[in-house]
């Protein structure tokens, strides 16, 4: 399988601090990648390099074999760690929003989204719940057809119940070329789908590999793994 991802001594500095630290990773297509570190670690710093929020202070960064830019920006769908829609706008404005503004945006999938998790259409974001707005955000970051979905805490401030059907929608919604990186703390509810897991801490990569080979070799859960590494 190729390469989707391709990182080179990438460096990230903030105020003489470094927020990613001689960064080199690989990750292939067609995979759901857990990206876990504690607060701080440098999780979101990555993901915004990735999504061309941020350019890197030193290093190379490819995604399908192209620096990020205008072009990369076709083919990666983004879901951030907090909210950038307009509060009065209702969920079906959204669709066509994002209909008019990406070519891959498939509005089918989307209003049947809505549907399963009984949200109407007519419901303005001002009006839904926190929990209801994160789910509206990843119904239409999951509509499109990209190659790299990044998903910055998409489970963070839903229900327990919720989490399960979003991450099947994740599992769903996503093709054999295409990669997902979700981020988060939340490690004992997304270990089932991960099929590789990615340790950062304090700027640097500590652990990156096969979720079931590192499962086994540990002979513990990702999540008591972690536990352990990030123990205060």
């Amino acid at each position: 399988m190729n390469n989707l991802i391709e990182i080179k001594n990438l460096f990230k500095e903030f105020d003489g601090k470094f927020a990613l630290n001689n960064v080199n990773l690989n990750i292939e297509s067609g995979k759901i990648v857990g990206l876990l570190g504690p607060n701080g670690s440098g999780k979101t710093t990555l993901i915004k390099l990735l999504n061309k929020l941020l350019v890197p202070s030193g290093g190379e960064l490819y995604i399908d074999g192209l620096a990020p830019g205008i072009e990369t920006k076709k083919i990666v769908s983004y879901l951030p760690d907090k909210s950038y829609l307009n509060e009065w706008m209702d969920a079906k404005e959204l669709i066509n929003f994002f209909s008019d503004f990406y070519e891959d945006f498939d509005s089918k999938k989307a209003y049947q989204m809505l549907e399963s998790l009984n949200i109407s259409p007519n419901d303005k974001l001002k009006n839904m719940s926190k929990g209801t707005k994160e789910k509206v955000q990843l119904i239409l970051v999951m509509s499109r057809k990209a190659k790299l979905y990044l998903l910055d805490e998409p489970i963070g401030g839903v229900d327990p119940a919720s989490r399960d059907y979003i991450l099947k929608t994740i599992i769903n919604n996503y093709s054999d070329d295409s990669t997902v990186i979700i981020s988060t703390h939340l490690i004992s509810d997304i270990e089932k789908v991960l099929d590789q897991v990615i340790f950062i801490k304090n700027g640097s990569i500590v652990l990156n590999g096969d979720a079931d080979e590192i499962r086994e070799e540990k002979g513990m859960s990702i999540d008591k793994l972690f536990r352990e590494e990030f123990r205060c």
